[in-house]
């Protein structure tokens, strides 16, 4: 019974911050603080790092429109800034934008063979057009057009799809991956992969919340989840927690609370407070780093996230 009481406290006191930098579903006109030329991304992933984040999950924009980017050029303009100015883990995008085909989303994580990389767990609706709700400027002609056109956007991730990354980016080049679960079908679908060989434990499952086409952001949804969880993965994994808006904190903040892992960052949430967007990342990773002290969790560094997922090291 002692044995099991450690395992369950050492299980319950380490905790990864993960924060998502910029994502490709806010807009530009949506905030002034969402950062979008390399120079803006490199700063605002300096900071997490050093309030607490351990993780960094990247996506690229255009810098002259702000519009979402897969483009080798755009990754490059903010990787070698973050891999000198910190020792977070590096986690690269394979989701991209849901207008991208897979070539595209894959054209920067192949070239740069990141630790780690997002991995979408299946394919979904995708639908960010409720965002046009609230009356603005629009700064460039791509914005409003896009969110309208998300009304018929399927965000692909087949089998195939899955298949491919699994193989290109992890077996071919080392990378272990950030399982990104939309939906309870997601799960099984990695489970799925698990049983054909293709990825080995300890798997790192992020929770996705509140993006219309997936799961609704209800407490009762994070306890489901993570007993399926548990039924398909036994101890052999982890699980971590996304919530899009104003669902950002209550959700983590619970997940934190079941002895898992949180997510933050201007991707998921532009706002710090009810009607207060949030000025930089590191505000976040901030906020959410007093809450998971005061539940006693201990915050993770990078080199022990590494040596928890099984990384191969910023080195390789």
């Amino acid at each position: 019974m002692i044995w099991r009481f450690r395992k369950w406290h050492k299980r319950m006191s380490g905790i990864i911050i993960t924060c998502a930098l910029t994502g490709s579903i806010h807009t530009p006109s949506m905030s002034p603080y969402l950062p979008i030329t390399g120079a803006e991304i490199a700063r605002h992933g300096i900071d997490a790092a050093q309030a607490g984040a351990s993780i960094l999950h990247l996506h690229a924009r255009d810098p002259v429109t702000g519009q979402p980017s897969a483009a080798p050029e755009h990754f490059n303009g903010f990787v070698p800034a973050l891999a000198q100015g910190t020792d977070a883990v590096l986690n690269l995008s394979t989701g991209g934008s849901a207008v991208m085909s897979l070539d595209d989303r894959l054209a920067a994580p192949l070239a740069i063979a990141p630790e780690m990389a997002s991995l979408n767990m299946g394919t979904m609706n995708f639908a960010l057009y409720p965002m046009l709700g609230k009356e603005r400027d629009w700064q460039h002609d791509w914005e409003k057009p896009f969110l309208e056109n998300t009304d018929d956007l399927v965000f692909k991730n087949t089998p195939r799809d899955i298949a491919r990354i699994l193989t290109s980016l992890g077996a071919e080049r080392g990378a272990r991956f950030e399982f990104e679960c939309y939906d309870l079908s997601h799960l099984y679908m990695l489970r799925h992969f698990a049983d054909r060989g293709l990825v080995k434990p300890p798997y790192f499952i992020q929770f996705v919340f509140g993006v219309l086409g997936g799961m609704g952001p209800d407490a009762e949804n994070l306890t489901h989840m993570k007993r399926i969880a548990d039924k398909l993965f036994g101890e052999d994994y982890l699980f971590s927690v996304l919530a899009a808006g104003r669902f950002q904190m209550p959700l983590i903040a619970q997940s934190a609370a079941m002895g898992g892992h949180v997510r933050v960052g201007l991707e998921d949430s532009l706002t710090i407070a009810r009607g207060q967007l949030a000025r930089s990342n590191a505000e976040q990773v901030l906020k959410i780093r007093e809450i998971v002290e005061r539940l006693g969790r201990v915050v993770m560094t990078p080199d022990q996230v590494r040596a928890t997922l099984g990384l191969k090291g910023a080195g390789a």
